[in-house]
């Protein structure tokens, strides 16, 4: 697996391997537990819309160097914009009025979520693999992706009530669809850390490996196995599921139908039955 070499970020690294059509987007911050900073609120929609662009990746799993998966939010860095001191950059000026400052706070939570949002909006599927811990941003992000997968040690925190703020890049709207309401409910009214185990039992992770290096494994194992699919198929299935949202079954079967009558003439389609017919393993090329 090698690195993209058109993409170069200091806390972001993307590596592709373009035998599985699966690439990695690694948090590469790990001397500060991939704390979410200014370049990674920066890089992270640019990096995902470099795999959405690359025809080669089908799949794309989000992982991390170092100890842990994420901390969360860069306190040190961006404490001044959650203070109301100024944005990001910690640009504010000293007469600047209440609003001024609500308007600025405003739009930086704004690009923040945007971040975030790229990848959910991302047209291939993706998988998160966490270990150590995935705290506050760190929710926010795996949220995004499509699959959860786990290390036994993996701590998880919808920390932000504890810091006296309301979690606001996406955790709170994008849960709902992956746990309960109650225990959504729970984790962000408490703050609290709830373990690998526990996560699974609530639904926020699909499985739990034994440790970090199994997690990765598993990633990898997991996207081949979509990879191998028609990306067609894989794109098109993420494609009506996230239409589904807010539409009735009747509207969705409907959209559904509409998808399938352009995507039906695909030559992927075609090497699906003739790999059937001949008893042997279809090559998908995506055309």
């Amino acid at each position: 697996m090698g690195d993209i070499v058109d993409f170069d970020s200091p806390v972001l690294r993307l590596a592709h391997d373009e035998a599985e059509g699966v690439a990695t987007l690694w948090l590469d911050r790990p001397e500060a537990r991939n704390a979410m900073g200014m370049d990674l609120w920066r890089d992270l929609p640019r990096a995902m819309d470099i795999l959405a662009a690359d025809t080669t990746v089908r799949v794309v799993v989000v992982a991390a160097e170092g100890p842990h998966f994420s901390v969360g939010l860069d306190l040190k860095a961006m404490g001044n914009m959650l203070t109301g001191g100024g944005d990001a950059s910690g640009q504010s000026s000293p007469h600047a009025s209440m609003a001024s400052r609500a308007r600025s706070g405003r739009a930086e939570v704004l690009r923040l979520q945007e971040a975030i949002t790229a990848v959910a909006r991302c047209s291939k599927p993706v998988v998160a693999a966490v270990h150590g811990y995935c705290i506050g941003g760190g929710v926010d992000l795996i949220a995004a992706c499509d699959i959860r997968l786990a290390s036994s040690d993996a701590v998880f925190s919808v920390r932000e009530a504890k810091m006296a703020i309301v979690a606001d890049l996406g955790s709170l709207q994008r849960l709902p669809a992956i746990i309960s309401a109650g225990h959504l409910a729970e984790l962000a009214f408490t703050g609290k850390d709830i373990s690998a185990e526990r996560a699974k039992e609530i639904g926020l992770v699909n499985d739990v490996a034994a440790d970090v290096d199994s997690v990765h494994k598993a990633a990898q194992v997991l996207a081949a196995e979509i990879a191998a699919n028609s990306p067609i198929a894989v794109q098109g299935t993420k494609a009506v599921l996230a239409a589904n949202e807010g539409r009735t079954v009747a509207e969705g079967l409907d959209y559904v139908a509409t998808w399938n009558a352009g995507m039906l003439a695909s030559d992927d389609l075609v090497e699906a039955v003739t790999a059937f017919m001949e008893k042997r393993t279809p090559k998908f090329t995506g055309r």
